[in-house]
């Protein structure tokens, strides 16, 4: 939203808001000179000629209500970004995970390449503290989301999958309605279009489907040795970064780093330079801006990391995105003990998830949850974080509320920790991070 909000702004549109609780993002718009209010109050509707809103803001909200019994003309976030990409070459980045950092990342290397790029991006950017790139528009990228099928509004010229695992069942009902989704947003690629998949999505498609895919677009695939496009000889360094060998069709690119650790983040890159080079930035101009990318705030970031505390955070809250996590974290420190604070998000996810979640907080040399993160769902019966620890076979797992973690973490300083969740989880990072300090 925030992202939009900047857009119109630039556009000499005047642009007001309204936001639950102020963050350093509304504190950011306030300071270009945009109105923001936090008080859900019909006072400051005004008189806009239209009104963007997310699905996060609930049908009992008083300003939302107000709105759609005046008449005003209403779009939901989606659908504004789907007029965008309608008139302009866009790039849409899809998939149940790694999509806001391989957004980043294609953003980052078309605009260090010298592209005109307008970037939307659904994560703070550590290179440019901002989730929005503009410098032009001869190509849109966007982040191309999933829930609520709004990657559905969107017209890419070149459009990525990077998975397809289910996720907001509450939207969705079934998997199998998930990879339906999926599908029917790489179907919405203009017609000659480019379509870049991850190999594990492949088994999704019949013989049938992917022979059509390949007669209306130029198909390649990435993730593994038998792609069009992967990486090997990928070599974990002691500063956190990774090199890697990019193999892009024909071509090889030898010692390629990349600042941010994980095996995922490194097919991620193989795709963002993919689609760059598809763009026509040189070789050397591609190779060095994904060095020089510095990844996503809240994706595996590096809140402390000195001597005695390692620090991250992360925003997992998917079972497969906390297997990515723990996993990277135990690979990078496999002689210390790993301590996690793992808050689920949605009671849905909660409920769907919950022997997922369990398994892979498990790994944790010694879990910590909290309670759920309701968003913008309403209690369900029965569905709660202990539903999860039921499951654990962890010996060290925990239960705690914010003030007992806090305390807690105070106590036993861990040598490595990890926050992961997706709710207001990051409210207590700063705390964190003050106690490790």
């Amino acid at each position: 939203m925030s992202a939009l909000a900047q857009y119109f702004h630039k556009r000499n549109i005047k642009v007001r808001g309204y936001d639950r609780v102020s963050t350093p993002l509304t504190q950011q718009l306030e300071s270009m000179g945009m109105e923001i209010t936090y008080d859900d109050d019909a006072s400051y509707a005004g008189n806009p000629d239209m009104v963007i809103f997310t699905p996060a803001i609930p049908t009992t909200s008083v300003l939302r209500k107000h709105y759609e019994d005046s008449g005003i003309a209403m779009l939901k976030r989606s659908q504004v970004l789907g007029y965008i990409s309608d008139s302009e070459k866009t790039i849409a980045i899809a998939g149940t995970h790694g999509k806001t950092t391989t957004t980043a990342m294609v953003t980052h290397i078309l605009y260090h390449g010298g592209v005109k790029v307008t970037g939307f991006v659904g994560g703070i950017m550590t290179n440019y503290n901002s989730n929005y790139i503009d410098n032009g528009s001869d190509y849109i990228v966007a982040e191309a989301d999933e829930f609520d099928r709004s990657f559905l509004t969107l017209t890419p010229h070149i459009s990525a999958v990077l998975s397809m695992d289910a996720d907001h069942l509450d939207i969705y009902g079934g998997n199998k309605e998930v990879k339906e989704g999926f599908k029917a947003f790489i179907n919405k690629t203009i017609p000659g279009g480019t379509v870049y998949l991850h190999r594990s999505v492949l088994v999704n498609f019949t013989q049938d489907e992917q022979e059509l895919l390949q007669s209306n677009y130029t198909c390649l695939t990435f993730g593994d040795h038998s792609s069009d496009i992967f990486a090997d000889n990928i070599v974990a360094q002691e500063d956190g970064t990774v090199l890697f060998d990019f193999h892009y069709k024909t071509r090889l690119f030898r010692g390629v780093k990349l600042a941010m650790p994980g095996i995922h983040n490194v097919s991620n890159a193989t795709l963002a330079m993919s689609i760059a080079l598809q763009t026509g930035i040189s070789e050397q101009k591609v190779v060095g801006a994904i060095g020089e990318f510095t990844g996503i705030r809240r994706r595996f970031e590096y809140v402390i990391r000195n001597e005695a505390h390692t620090y991250i955070d992360d925003y997992a809250h998917h079972p497969e995105e906390l297997r990515n996590a723990i996993a990277t974290t135990k690979g990078l420190f496999s002689d210390k003990e790993v301590y996690g604070i793992f808050q689920p998000h949605l009671f849905s996810r909660t409920r769907d998830f919950a022997d997922g979640f369990a398994t892979e907080l498990d790994k944790l040399d010694h879990p910590i949850l909290l309670e759920i993160y309701p968003a913008r769902e309403l209690p369900i019966e029965n569905v709660n974080s202990q539903m999860i620890l039921d499951r654990m076979t962890n010996p060290n797992k925990q239960l705690m509320s914010f003030d007992q973690v806090c305390e807690f973490i105070r106590h036993v300083k861990p040598q490595v920790l990890i926050t992961l969740g997706a709710g207001d989880i990051d409210t207590i990072v700063p705390k964190l991070k003050n106690i490790l300090s």
